[in-house]
């Protein structure tokens, strides 16, 4: 018998360990009825990469499975997102409402992202403290018609990119890995001060925020 697959069960099970203490807990990105399967992928993808805990998809057209073992094994849906979903904690909702109802049950604070300017409170990305809310939901709107006005209704603030060129849109896909990367970025830094929430709980030794390079490598 080949010992090869063991040892890439074995080399995956300690990717997963190194990366554990870097993910950002309570915090979930959320996909507004999404039309194309490629977008859920990536969306899937990036939040793998930048350490989100989970992905909630609001699929009113039951085009994705309730189970996520199902998930997990859809082909199409593994080779977008390059395994990730393997790897990504992945549920979905019927509807926009549902989803809200869920988040905030558990006490989770939603903002919104759209390049306008919507809802009570709008301001660019970098502006922004997200490390204010111990449990954060971070939404993005469907590819046509963007975010919904129930989930911004329903949101603390909307988030913005900054753009300078003709064109002010960016698609899914690239729109999610900006705002994700800034969001996890943040709120690394933050659980490498602290223990807990509150500034009461401050570690003597700041733990890490990047994985040296080599080190998934050893």
């Amino acid at each position: 018998m080949s010992e090869e697959p063991q040892k890439t069960k074995s080399s995956a099970r300690q990717r997963a360990d190194l990366i554990k203490p870097f993910r950002c807990k309570n915090l979930i990105a959320v996909i507004e009825d999404p039309k194309d399967i490629v977008n859920i992928g990536t969306v899937i993808r990036n939040v793998n990469a930048m350490g989100v805990e989970k992905v909630y998809v609001v699929d009113p057209r039951n085009a994705l499975s309730d189970d996520w073992e199902e998930l997990r094994e859809k082909r199409k849906l593994s080779k977008i997102s390059v395994s990730s979903i393997k790897w990504t904690f992945v549920k979905r909702f019927d509807s926009t409402e549902d989803c809200f109802a869920h988040l905030e049950k558990n006490n989770f604070v939603s903002v919104v992202t759209s390049p306008h300017v919507k809802g009570k409170e709008s301001a660019y990305l970098h502006e922004i403290d997200f490390t204010k809310h111990a449990k954060l939901a971070v939404w993005f709107g469907c590819e046509a018609r963007g975010i919904s006005s129930l989930a911004v209704e329903r949101s603390k603030m909307c988030v913005s990119i900054p753009m300078f060129g003709m064109i002010e849109s960016l698609n899914l896909g690239t729109s999610s890995g900006i705002v994700l990367y800034e969001v996890t970025k943040q709120r690394r830094e933050y659980q490498s001060l602290y223990r807990k929430r509150g500034k009461g709980s401050k570690r003597e030794t700041p733990l890490p925020t990047v994985i040296e390079r080599g080190e998934d490598e050893a």
